[in-house]
């Protein structure tokens, strides 16, 4: 009995002269282990910084569509599956303020239609001129796309088929065309037409494409005149409930068609483009994170080839290590150890090195929330550790099958 204490303490021993056998190969070897750790540390630093930009571009999606408003159902001229390109030629049928007329009256689960016509135009004020996008539409658009005043108001609410002549500006613009004066109240030129400009938007930066700091807010139908249009760009629904927004898309679709007398229009709803989205982006994220990944199976055979070295040097320390007691597991887990140590240690820099590059790209680019998801660093770190276990896992079992006698012998 009381041999057994004493056998555990050798056993204690062993472990850690094993230990500090493989720390003594890793230094000894400073130049091959930093390789393979760099090998490392550039496979999951790539699968961070992927999955990162794939995320973050999966979250500016979904805060620019977020941003349109809410509950919105959007009306386009024209069928993708027969015309190839929404809005954009081949449009059987004008989408016409009638038609926006025709579903703010007989489509119950709307609450709100905002026509809108779209077009660039040179604005001028005194001497200062320059060319800026001209959106008309109706006083419903400040609601449903939920832009902000910044001074004086926005299009009076006029039955649509009036052609006024107010005109609301985006703050920029009105910075650039008026300087610190304020603009309330003054007489524009609009290409050949005049305008009182009535409003100041507040400051809203850019929402799919359309920069409301830069742009001129006029009437629908005097857009339309003065932008030369028959057809509208588009009908923005605004429908009371969420739950109503499937309702409220099958009612224009009929009502549409029955006026057309074919179905010649497209129909999104913010839920269906986001999820669509979101789909498309997950997927994209996957695959990048996926290709970066496969960088790290280049760093596994750099450890692979580390280890197979360190087995070939070491060979006499090996066979002396298995004269004095040292069992085959106890071998494999200290080679076992030294290959996870260069993997683990490179995963950690990696995560560390695609971090902070993240953090530099979004104070580079703040408008894209770049981050990578839990998963993706989860699966990086983990992946980095079982490329290591794995690739060191031949030449460990190598070294446990020399024959000690064998390995003493060489020189």
């Amino acid at each position: 009995m009381p041999a057994s204490p004493q056998k555990n303490e050798l056993g204690s021993l062993r472990w850690r002269d094993l230990l500090q056998f493989a720390g003594g190969s890793l230094r000894g070897h400073g130049l091959r282990t930093a390789l393979s750790l760099l090998g490392v540390m550039i496979g999951v630093s790539a699968v961070v910084i992927l999955t990162a930009l794939g995320e973050g571009a999966r979250r500016y999606v979904i805060e620019q569509f977020a941003g349109l408003g809410t509950n919105l159902v959007i009306v386009l001229p024209g069928k993708t599956e027969t015309t190839g390109t929404i809005g954009i030629g081949g449009v059987p049928n004008d989408l016409t303020l009638d038609d926006a007329l025709a579903i703010e009256r007989q489509v119950r689960s709307v609450r709100k239609v905002a026509p809108v016509t779209a077009g660039t135009e040179e604005v001028s004020s005194g001497d200062r001129r320059r060319q800026m996008p001209i959106l008309g539409t109706t006083r419903a658009y400040i609601e449903v796309r939920d832009l902000r005043m910044e001074r004086g108001e926005f299009l009076p609410d006029e039955e649509m088929f009036r052609g006024g002549a107010e005109l609301v500006l985006g703050n920029k613009a009105a910075r650039e065309l008026f300087g610190a004066d304020d603009p309330i109240g003054t007489i524009i030129r609009v290409g050949d037409w005049r305008f009182r400009v009535i409003g100041v938007l507040a400051q809203q930066g850019t929402n799919l494409g359309i920069n409301f700091d830069d742009v001129a807010i006029v009437p629908v139908r005097t857009g339309m005149r003065m932008l030369n249009r028959s057809s509208l760009f588009r009908v923005l629904a605004q429908v009371r409930a969420h739950s109503d927004l499937e309702i409220a898309k099958r009612s224009i679709l009929d009502l549409i068609t029955e006026r057309h007398e074919e179905e010649d229009i497209t129909i999104l709803t913010q839920d269906a483009v986001v999820s669509t989205f979101s789909q498309i982006l997950d997927t994209l994220t996957l695959v990048v994170g996926a290709i970066a990944a496969i960088s790290l199976s280049v760093a596994g055979i750099g450890i692979m080839n580390v280890m197979l070295v360190s087995v070939s040097e070491r060979t006499r320390e090996i066979g002396l290590l298995k004269a004095i007691g040292a069992s085959g597991p106890q071998i494999l887990a200290a080679f076992l150890v030294e290959a996870t140590f260069i993997s683990a240690a490179g995963g950690l820099l990696g995560l560390a090195v695609g971090w902070s590059a993240v953090a530099l790209l979004v104070q580079v680019y703040p408008a894209l929330p770049a981050s990578p998801p839990v998963w993706a660093v989860a699966a990086a770190f983990g992946l980095s550790v079982a490329v290591g276990t794995i690739f060191g896992f031949l030449p460990a079992r190598r070294a446990t099958r020399l024959d000690p006698v064998t390995a003493l012998s060489r020189r």
